[in-house]
């Protein structure tokens, strides 16, 4: 493991399917995130349940241990209702944030997302787009996210941005393609409409 390279990071950033390929793997995240914990590494982490791959309960007890390592947590609402048992999106917040995380920030689908931390919560609407595929939209707002808030060091503007980025990802094809450039999402939360790859409509 490069553990220079982890000490060096300004985010890690691991996911629950990662772990949920082998135990080896599993043990290699956990070393992960508490090597970038013991350096003062923000640590991200994002649930990514996916029940092909493991047993709800398994899945559940890792995951749920990995994001008591974390600063930002990044669930979806399907996977937080599953692993546990809730179906508020603030009731899922709350839960989360009693485990560890500082930040969580819940996408809702259709309904945007909730950027919640211990001191304040905000509901991010969702923007209306041309959706063409899905496919990598949480993990462009799990991108974006993450960029704005280095950047920033607000997870609340962070979301509202991650929160367009996502929805202009959705009106291409693919996980890479579509992926909008700063000044698309920009134009868009200011209204305007620009193509992924920048050029003004």
């Amino acid at each position: 493991m490069p553990v220079d390279a982890i000490k060096a990071a300004r985010i890690v950033h691991a996911s629950g399917i990662s772990q949920a390929i082998s135990s080896s793997a599993s043990d290699a995240v956990f070393h992960a995130l508490r090597t970038a914990r013991s350096a003062n590494v923000t640590v991200s982490f994002d649930t990514n349940l996916r029940l092909r791959l493991w047993p709800l309960d398994r899945a559940r007890a890792v995951i749920h241990a990995a994001a008591g390592l974390a600063d930002i947590l990044r669930p979806s609402f399907d996977d937080a209702r599953q692993l546990t048992g809730l179906d508020d999106a603030d009731r899922i917040a709350d839960f989360y944030l009693s485990v560890g995380p500082k930040i969580v920030a819940l996408t809702l689908g259709a309904e945007g997302a909730l950027i919640a931390t211990r001191e304040k919560r905000v509901r991010v609407p969702a923007r209306a787009a041309k959706i063409v595929d899905a496919t990598g939209a949480g993990d462009m707002f799990t991108g974006a996210f993450l960029a704005e808030y280095l950047r920033t060091g607000d997870p609340f503007a962070a979301g509202r941005y991650a929160n367009v980025a996502a929805a202009l990802s959705t009106e291409g094809y693919g996980a890479v393609a579509p992926m909008p450039k700063r000044t698309a999402v920009e134009s868009a939360m200011m209204g305007r409409v620009m193509s992924a790859t920048g050029a003004m409509h």
